[in-house]
């Protein structure tokens, strides 16, 4: 990888174009990745959900609140939400205008899937494309979308960790058995990189090439923008599953963000979809002060709330999105016919 300093402006990520006859192969990757990753989701929601326990699941629901219910499914959808200004963001970046409606489908429906599936920089990626190429977007601006997209992930992710442990070093401590200082020196860290990265785009125009396929990355105003976004966007996260935490919990959202983080670094780092087995081991590990069952109970509802069903009205929003764009193209191909016919 070449990381490039200030230059002469460019495409944020282009390559030649293809010749017609590798254009004419192309064409057809589109429509079968989307047949093959819609399918792919069906066997993995149709597998999730006989996997679930209804028993358990009735226990869980019976020992959250109402307000504990209604609080997580807020911020469930405050959450995606805040997802879609990803993408709002790249397209900032790359100097495109898509309506929003475009842009919150894309997004909502890539999250949820790639959240579902693992993978996200061709899941994810995948889902875009087939939302996207329609308004006019070649496979490699939808790529770079992608790529900035997870930029203001990490970026989020890095400005909440360093906070939080900063700000409760202490705390923090008596659930890990981590030293106070070395979670001082652990938060520095995390909060040198994001300020870091941010003064290094805002000394000059900042590019990354990886064999031939040049990435311009977004300056310091729009990356501040996605460390900010990125942030809020975890911190919505974590509230859904802290509010489904027993009432009695006694730890402070403030301690539990650095606890969610470092559970959702790990569940990425396994590459297993949504993290599912290391995440919730993390924060059985994290919280062993709180009864079990109830922990259990709570990442049962979470996984449900904020993953399964975003996942089973993604793939709604799907069938329906391509049920009416061939519905619309069809009635155009017979428009054309009847022009054609009268000409």
């Amino acid at each position: 990888m070449n990381v490039m300093p200030k230059g002469p402006p460019g495409p944020p990520l282009e390559q030649a174009e293809p010749a017609p006859a590798r254009r004419s192969r192309w064409r057809w990757f589109g429509p079968v990745a989307s047949v093959v990753l819609f399918t792919a989701s069906l066997v993995v929601l149709w597998t999730v959900v006989s996997e679930v326990d209804a028993a358990e699941l009735r226990a869980a629901f019976r020992a959250a609140s109402e307000q504990q219910i209604l609080m997580a499914l807020a911020f469930t959808a405050l959450s995606y939400m805040l997802l879609t200004c990803y993408d709002a963001l790249a397209l900032r970046q790359l100097k495109l205008q898509i309506p929003y409606g475009t842009t919150a489908l894309a997004s909502f429906t890539s999250y949820a899937v790639s959240f579902n599936l693992g993978f996200p920089l061709i899941t994810a990626g995948t889902v875009r494309y087939w939302i996207y190429s329609p308004k006019g977007m070649r496979a490699s601006r939808v790529a770079s979308l992608t790529v900035i997209a997870g930029l203001t992930f990490w970026l989020g992710m890095g400005l909440v960790l360093g906070w939080s442990l900063l700000r409760e070093p202490e705390s923090l401590a008596a659930l890990k058995g981590i030293h106070p200082n070395i979670n001082r020196l652990l938060g520095v860290l995390a909060l040198s990189v994001v300020f870091g990265y941010a003064v290094w785009v805002a000394l000059g125009r900042r590019s990354v090439t990886v064999q031939g396929w040049r990435l311009e990355l977004p300056g310091f105003r729009l990356t501040c923008g996605q460390a900010l976004i990125g942030a809020a966007d975890v911190c919505a996260g974590a509230a859904v599953l802290y509010w489904l935490l027993p009432a009695s919990n006694p730890i402070a959202y403030e301690v539990f963000l650095a606890v969610y983080v470092f559970a959702v670094m790990l569940g990425v780092a396994s590459h297993a979809p949504g993290g599912l087995g290391v995440f919730e081991a993390t924060i059985l590990l994290a919280l062993s002060g709180l009864p079990r069952e109830s922990v259990l109970g709570a990442l049962l509802l979470y996984r449900l709330i904020y993953y399964l069903m975003p996942f089973i009205l993604a793939l709604a929003l799907l069938g329906g999105y391509e049920i009416v764009r061939r519905i619309r193209l069809g009635r155009a191909m017979m428009a054309e016919r009847d022009e054609d016919g009268a000409a």
